[in-house]
């Protein structure tokens, strides 16, 4: 016996409403005129029911893959990772990307609300946890974070405290005494450079009074990020800058992540200085140019492709789980991997400087 199709008037009959107000909700039409919280029963109960419209030409599963830029390098292997494994699995996914844009990322979400998406993967730890949270109630959620994140969300995980850590043994152990860290906006928003910047602290401030960090911060706007496609380079050029004129003791910059490492070496070059004989450069994310024989930098590797591979395969796990009923809401799965220092030529010993 053939399954009766659902219907827009068994949507509405569960929710309390016309069939006309549910097609206008799932067509996103004057949605001003319902509650959120209208809108919200009106998705869960078509995902439950399993209603298809009539436009839904997609039978795979779709993916929403939120991600923050792809000018930098390391989201763009992310990015691949992820639908190198998408493609095997045979899900398709869907890019959007924030420029660490809330009211972005909000819309996002509100859009991943409809019942065509199976799943959405954050490549990095929401701005937002509570929505995240909230649209995890409805559709399964992922996101690529740090292990000390409390996102209350199933994550791949990468322990940025250690990576800083791994950083200040090995210059302390090359005999820098005075270093400085480098970074784009450093606040609650992005959790992995805040733990970066905590593991360096910790390894500085046990070698004891004589070793000291210094910090060079800088506030990207959202707007900013869209619009300049250089901001990390510039961004750590600028700071390397500041930091060579305020703070000339330094014999080490660690910058926040390679490409900003890239700006602090043409800054150094600039200046009329050498690495690593005047000053040691260190990074974090071990993307691909950073090999090159011409930047050779040192950095800690975060296993970037097989982090995106297993992103899909922990939101592929957890749709299955939705749809035969077996998902524990209450559970938080994590994979975690290890990091490694990856040494290069931009560091070596202190040198005196001519």
């Amino acid at each position: 016996m053939k399954e009766k199709k659902v219907t827009l008037k068994d949507i509405g009959d569960a929710a309390g409403l016309s069939a006309a107000s549910v097609s206008m909700i799932l067509a996103k039409k004057s949605l001003s005129r319902f509650s959120p919280d209208t809108v919200d029963t009106v998705y869960a109960l078509a995902r439950e029911l399993g209603y298809e419209r009539r436009s839904d030409k997609y039978k795979k599963k779709m993916l929403v893959i939120i991600c923050p830029s792809v000018i930098n390098p390391y989201f763009a292997t992310l990015i691949q990772g992820m639908e190198q494994e998408a493609t095997l699995l045979d899900i398709d996914t869907m890019l959007f990307t924030t420029y660490w844009d809330t009211e972005k990322e909000r819309e996002i979400c509100e859009f991943a609300m409809d019942p065509m998406i199976a799943g959405v993967v954050f490549a990095m730890i929401p701005q937002q946890p509570e929505l995240a949270r909230k649209l995890n109630e409805t559709v399964p959620v992922v996101a690529v974070g740090d292990k000390q994140n409390e996102s209350g969300l199933d994550t791949v995980d990468v322990n940025n405290f250690t990576a800083g850590s791994f950083v200040g043994k090995h210059l302390l152990g090359l005999g820098h005494q005075k270093i400085a860290y480098v970074s784009t906006s450093l606040n609650t928003e992005h959790s992995a450079r805040v733990r970066r910047y905590e593991g360096l602290k910790a390894e500085y401030k046990r070698a004891g009074d004589a070793h000291d960090l210094s910090l060079f911060t800088a506030d990207i706007p959202s707007s900013t990020e869209l619009n300049t496609v250089d901001i990390e380079h510039r961004t750590g050029y600028e700071l390397a800058q500041r930091c060579m004129k305020e703070n000339p003791e330094v014999t080490a910059i660690v910058a926040i992540n390679d490409m900003v490492a890239y700006g602090v070496i043409d800054a150094i070059g600039d200046a009329g200085f050498r690495i690593p004989q005047d000053y040691s450069v260190c990074g974090f994310d071990n993307i691909y140019p950073s090999s090159f024989c011409g930047v050779s930098l040192t950095t800690v590797e975060h296993y970037i492709i097989q982090v995106g591979k297993s992103a899909i395969r922990l939101i592929a796990d957890k749709i299955a789980k939705k749809s035969s009923k077996l998902a524990d809401s209450d559970a938080v799965t994590r994979v975690e991997y290890r990091c490694k220092l990856i040494v290069r030529n931009s560091t070596g010993v202190p040198g005196i400087r001519s």
